[in-house]
């Protein structure tokens, strides 16, 4: 870019707000998952897609903002223990044949609930890192750049209920329904790539045949499917700024509750 966009920020100090993690339950996830133990971390038999990762983004979110009664009176997996998250799930799945997009919940005071939805089906396939796996899926989500900068805190590096800047960068492109597949970027004052507004996003390597993601220190979330895919040496840290990203170039994006989703960057909208 030629010149760094208008900054957009929400002052989010004095706003109460809750800590969340938004993760998928699918029947069909453990025989994917002990299918493929090199490509899916433990548990392996759990339906809960990345069970463990997001028990500990919330640990590390409630950590970050200093919420101490998070700990000493809130649920037993604020404390590790992933046996307690799972009775804490299971007793709120209302169907255990069918997906579910589970929205695990915390409060400063320790209180703890989980918001339960409908999951669209799709290919099991997609909620292990891309490989030399075939998958089935072939929509293609497109995904735009912000036309406002962001500005990076601790509300864009950790999952919380004030969402007021990812909103509106998705109002700024028309993006009105979590149905849409579309996406965008949000680009923090320095001109760098921080993240999707719900997802993280994965480019070509200039010179390479890898994948690489925006470091946290760009100012994006802290994600579990982020943090599976460099686990698992799907991508590496690089930073990427809005100038770097090229018309038509294919990626990846991903989030906890969809898996890994292709993508097409589109610079000009006019020509959707």
């Amino acid at each position: 870019m030629s010149s760094l966009p208008l900054t957009n920020h929400v002052n989010h100090v004095e706003t109460p707000f809750d800590i969340f993690s938004s993760l998928r339950y699918d029947p069909d996830l453990p025989v994917l998952a002990l299918a493929n133990p090199e490509s899916y971390p433990e548990p392996l038999n759990s339906p809960y897609y990345l069970l463990a990762y997001h028990r500990d983004r919330l640990i590390s979110a409630a950590r970050h903002f200093g919420w101490e009664r998070a700990f000493e009176e809130g649920p037993n997996w604020m404390n590790g223990d992933l046996d307690s998250l799972v009775e804490f799930l299971d007793s709120r799945i209302p169907d255990k044949r069918r997906p579910w997009r589970l929205k695990l919940v915390v409060h400063r005071s320790g209180h703890a609930w989980c918001e339960v939805a409908e999951a669209g089906p799709l290919d099991p396939l997609n909620l292990l890192v891309p490989g030399s796996h075939a998958r089935s899926d072939t929509s293609v989500w497109r995904l735009y750049v912000d036309s406002e900068t962001t500005i990076l805190s601790g509300f864009t590096t950790h999952k919380t209920s004030a969402r007021e800047d990812y909103t509106a960068a998705r109002s700024r492109c028309g993006i009105t329904s979590p149905t849409q597949t579309e996406e965008v970027l949000l680009v923090n004052p320095n001109g760098e790539v921080m993240e999707g507004s719900i997802t993280t996003p994965y480019f070509r390597q200039r010179g390479g045949a890898g994948w690489i993601t925006p470091p946290l220190s760009c100012g994006g979330n802290a994600g579990t499917t982020r943090r599976y895919a460099l686990a698992r040496g799907f991508c590496a840290e690089q930073v990427i700024t809005a100038s770097d990203l090229v018309d038509g170039e294919e990626c990846w994006l991903s989030n906890g509750v969809r898996g890994f989703i292709r993508a097409v960057i589109v610079l000009n909208r006019q020509s959707v």
